[in-house]
């Protein structure tokens, strides 16, 4: 009668370090055919039904531990990952780019932040680049947190407000804000020039100033209106977003002027220490005089455009209004 030899390898391991203590036992036997080794067991009964050990020794050895319990051989089988079970739908969460994420139950808002207003743990001397940043009516790419106070600035009717920009804010109220504004919040109720204090220390406390590429020579040639929108141009794209931003900020200020008393002198005059950044004050000083000359001529520009785009605007719509008066 054919005889076939089972061949079982055991291995077992000690658990002292990696390839310690570790160790194989053969255990040879011999079955008759149509003889059946612990009948009870499927695996075993399959591993009988093999003509060759060489089979049974790579099958085992790829995916399979043999153990013995109550003396029954039993095989390793490939690990089925199941559907998850006992699934509950709690909240429905998005997340914006502005405003964080949003629908998060209760118990989840104080640790996950609603705004990230820049990568670091403050909005105040980092660089732009650093920033969230998002594009204002114009279509310049600048910080979020910068438009966040544009908007309240305005909504508060800073435009209005006498001496805005020039009057300094009370130093303790200031830094209360400022705490606000690095978690990307903007409280209500702010004195409106404590917000534009802070918005020009926001330019103040860059780790460059915005106009820090163009030299002092280069800023002193500038005599034309033409000399000073060619040389700006030669700005990086974000301190040239950044300024053209600040001038249109001034030109709102300046149009209010009736209310606030600036004029494109008096804001230039102001914003122009913000702009550059010198060691020596001397130095600091004189330019500071031809970067306030330079803002004053694109401010002028930027407003006479302004005009023009508005007197065309109503010319606009009254040549449109015969027309709309014969239809109705």
């Amino acid at each position: 009668m054919p005889k076939q030899v089972l061949v079982i390898e055991e291995s077992s391991s000690g658990h002292g370090g990696s390839g310690g203590g570790r160790g194989k036992r053969r255990k040879r036997g011999v079955l008759e055919e149509k003889t059946q080794l612990y009948p009870q067991s499927p695996a075993v009964s399959f591993l009988c039904l093999s003509s060759s050990a060489s089979i049974i020794r790579r099958s085992m050895n790829s995916c399979r531990q043999f153990g013995q319990e109550n003396g029954v051989i039993s095989a390793y089988r490939r690990l089925e990952i199941g559907w998850p079970t006992d699934i509950r739908h709690v909240t429905h969460v998005t997340f914006d780019r502005f405003n964080g994420f949003l629908g998060l139950p209760v118990e989840f808002e104080v640790e996950v932040p609603s705004k990230a207003p820049s990568a670091s743990a403050r909005v105040f001397g980092v660089s732009a680049e650093s920033m969230q940043c998002s594009y204002d009516s114009k279509g310049n790419s600048v910080p979020t947190i910068l438009l966040l106070m544009q908007e309240r600035l305005y909504s508060q009717g800073g435009l209005k407000a006498e001496g805005i920009f020039r009057i300094n804010p009370e130093n303790s109220q200031e830094e209360h804000v400022r705490e606000q504004l690095n978690k990307g919040i903007v409280p209500d109720d702010i004195d409106v020039h404590c917000l534009a204090g802070l918005i020009k220390a926001w330019f103040r406390e860059l780790p460059a100033g915005i106009l820090d590429d163009l030299s002092p020579e280069q800023v002193l040639e500038c005599n034309t209106e033409e000399e000073c929108v060619e040389l700006v141009e030669q700005l990086e794209p974000t301190q040239s977003a950044l300024l053209n931003w600040a001038i249109d900020l001034m030109v709102d200020v300046v149009k209010e002027e009736e209310f606030n008393k600036m004029n494109a002198r008096n804001i230039a005059m102001i914003f122009a220490p913000n702009m550059t950044q010198m060691l020596d004050p001397l130095t600091a000083l004189m330019h500071a005089v031809q970067v306030m000359n330079l803002l004053k001529i694109l401010i002028m520009k930027a407003l006479r455009e302004s005009d023009a785009t508005a007197a065309d605007g109503i010319r606009k719509l009254r040549e449109s209004m015969p027309d709309i008066v014969g239809q109705k």
